[in-house]
């Protein structure tokens, strides 16, 4: 059984947790809406994340809503010493499964307390505040008011650490003058690197880069030429591309996200890949080849 351990560590905020994590998007039922289709199932995906030495789960209350955050509690709770969950906060769902932004202080407040219920925590190992920017991509504009009151509420003891998602480098800037700043997660993946020079940067912070959609999320990255280099080292595409984040910048954090436990299986295993250099140059040409298929 694969040990998520060989592809190392690095610390979220003050505690070391292996590069590879859960993403818990897909345990809500499709379009990230209502319940799964089998609730056992999502349970058991929980439970084998665990055994395969997942100690950092990434969610949110709108996910489902609040559907997700349920079953991770059902599935782990009482928590281990060493699993870090994330969440964030800065949107809600609309009965027709809308995403829809609430980042008014009232809100944001109201979303951490709707996170430490469904969770069952008194205190939330880390929150990220969610900027709606572009739906996937940031936009400039002032992060101030949402951060100030999420710091607010870690001085309240009710967030043990802050982060920021969707957002871009000068919000950043503006974030950690209000509180520290422990992750940043944002879109990408092997064929989408605009964020290149910021994981740089943040990895001579110490800070933790969570890439959102590793896989290419709702529209799966697809190549002919990724799917010819994972046949040849005998691997799949998508663990191609996970272990090519892996190697990008040690202060990447992986979310991948999956509903069964056979694909869960397959991800971690990415962990198992050495990829040579010669594979590397081949992976790192893609970002002007590939073209993203729905």
């Amino acid at each position: 059984m694969t040990n998520i351990a060989k592809a190392g560590q690095f610390k979220l905020g003050d505690t070391a947790v292996n590069r590879i994590g859960y993403g818990a998007m897909q345990l809500a039922g499709p379009g990230v809406f209502g319940p799964p289709k089998d609730r056992g199932e999502a349970i058991a995906v929980l439970r084998a994340a665990m055994a395969f030495g997942v100690n950092h789960i990434d969610t949110s209350d709108f996910y489902g809503p609040h559907v997700t955050n349920q079953i991770i509690r059902e599935a782990l709770h009482p928590y281990g010493e060493d699993l870090v969950i994330v969440t964030k906060v800065g949107a809600r769902r609309g009965a027709d499964a809308s995403w829809i932004a609430a980042q008014s202080p009232e809100e944001l407040t109201s979303a951490v307390h709707d996170n430490l219920r469904n969770l069952g925590l008194e205190r939330l190992d880390v929150v990220n505040m969610r900027m709606m920017g572009d739906v996937h991509a940031p936009l400039e504009g002032s992060l101030e008011p949402q951060f100030t009151t999420l710091a607010r509420l870690q001085q309240q003891g009710l967030i043990r650490h802050l982060g920021l998602s969707n957002v871009t480098e000068a919000q950043i800037v503006e974030a950690q003058a209000i509180a520290p700043v422990v992750c940043v997660q944002n879109l990408y993946n092997l064929v989408h690197r605009d964020d290149d020079a910021l994981i740089d940067r943040l990895a001579a912070q110490g800070i933790a880069y969570v890439p959102f959609f590793p896989l290419g999320g709702f529209t799966p990255i697809q190549s002919s030429a990724l799917s010819d280099i994972a046949q040849d080292i005998g691997a799949t595409p998508m663990q191609v591309a996970l272990a090519w984040l892996l190697n990008r910048s040690p202060n990447l954090l992986l979310i991948p996200g999956t509903s069964s436990t056979t694909h869960l299986a397959e991800n971690c295993a990415a962990a198992d890949l050495d990829l040579s250099a010669e594979v590397m140059a081949a992976l790192n040409a893609l970002v002007v080849q590939t073209e993203l298929r729905p």
